[in-house]
């Protein structure tokens, strides 16, 4: 399940989003303005993302069914995905088309000082919702750098939500330059080449955004730092003769599936492997609450290597 600081951080995001899609699309029609058009695209889209992520999450909330034993969780990762089309296949190509063509057949925007209004407010709004996703995401990140942090992160939906308004931040930033330039150099064209290098940045948050989420959803295991723990807690165990395999996959955010392969001492009967197991799964769960299932086979070193299945520890 999601945390209430996910939740919080996409209904910040949507709110902001609404209000400033409407605002920004009244001034691009009012103005004529590429630019402002692309922006105002780009904020719709934004919302319908934060209204997706808010379905995944309500999806990927529910619990198991007999066709789906191990939940759903894994549907929050799927609609990440669907997030990041959205952001290329709407934003991205519609601000690009729309930016060709206006350097194709430029013309002199009207009022722009309307549009140096609305980008200014929208600036200030992107920015809250910007801080607030932030701090969500540092106290997730810890003592990690960022990179380290995103790519370890079994939780999409914040930092979907802080690249959305990263790239929507620069976007505000293209789209002030472009309309300032052409209104100081008289050049109606800088404003489609604004609109275009707001559907490159789109671009770039899209690739970004689907590597990540594509990764997640085709079963990324639990961290380093849970593995080592799951394994040094089974050879701990008294009558474990060895760890074969430790085999564990994320079905959501914190969702861990875990999947042991254990050989045992063989002067143990099979009333104490019953004993060990019921020990290990205890321990695992209690040292590591994200494991919510753990599965344990009993198998021999060699058959285990015989086998070839999966990756050891």
């Amino acid at each position: 399940m999601a945390s209430h600081t996910s939740k919080s951080v996409i209904y910040a995001a949507l709110a902001g989003n609404t209000a400033i899609s409407l605002t920004k699309f009244a001034a691009a029609f009012f103005t004529g303005s590429a630019a402002m058009m692309s922006e105002a695209i780009h904020s719709v889209v934004d919302t319908g993302n934060q209204l997706l992520l808010l379905h995944g999450l309500n999806r990927a909330a529910r619990p198991p069914s007999a066709r789906h034993p191990f939940g759903y969780g894994l549907q929050l990762y799927f609609y990440t995905f669907v997030v990041a089309v959205l952001i290329f296949g709407v934003g991205a190509v519609v601000s690009i088309v729309q930016g060709i063509e206006k350097i194709r057949h430029p013309e002199a925007m009207h009022n722009a000082w309307v549009n140096y209004l609305v980008l200014g407010l929208s600036v200030i709004f992107e920015g809250l919702v910007w801080i607030k996703a932030l701090q969500a995401f540092n106290v997730e990140r810890g003592n990690r750098s960022w990179i380290k942090a995103i790519r370890s992160s079994k939780d999409p939906t914040v930092f979907t939500v802080l690249f959305e308004d990263t790239a929507a931040l620069l976007g505000l930033v293209v789209a002030l330059l472009g309309v300032g330039a052409s209104q100081l150099f008289h050049l109606p064209v800088l404003d489609g080449v604004a609109s275009v290098m707001v559907g490159l940045i789109l671009t770039a948050t899209a690739i970004f955004l689907a590597a990540e989420s594509s990764s997640l959803l085709t079963g990324e295991a639990a961290s380093h730092e849970t593995r080592i723990g799951i394994a040094r807690i089974v050879r701990a165990e008294k009558g474990v003769k060895g760890l074969n395999q430790a085999l564990t996959m994320h079905f959501g955010p914190y969702d861990i599936f875990v999947a042991l392969s254990l050989d045992f001492d063989d002067e143990v009967s099979a009333g104490e492997v019953e004993a060990i197991v019921t020990r290990l799964e205890a321990a695992i769960k209690h040292a590591h609450t994200d494991v919510s299932r753990v599965f344990i086979e009993a198998q021999s070193f060699a058959a285990d290597r015989r086998g070839g299945r999966g990756v050891a520890v």
